[in-house]
């Protein structure tokens, strides 16, 4: 019995180091520092970075600083 495909709502969502900057309104250097550092998970995909779209969620929202 063939396996149903998968459905694509369920794959996860991958974005440049371009989009992730724009996101985050940071450079693309700035970017690749976290990459590099291990702050923010990402694939290499040949020469160029994926940064799963979740990772970002997570890295923001652990990032908000509490203020008087």
């Amino acid at each position: 019995m063939p396996t149903p495909p998968r459905s694509l709502t369920n794959d996860p969502k991958f974005l440049t180091v371009a989009e992730v900057a724009s996101v985050m309104r940071v450079s693309k250097m700035t970017v690749y520092r976290l990459v590099h550092s291990g702050e923010l998970p990402a694939v290499q995909v040949g020469r160029s970075y994926r940064v799963p779209e979740s990772a970002v969620t997570d890295y923001l929202r652990d990032s908000f600083v509490a203020t008087a």
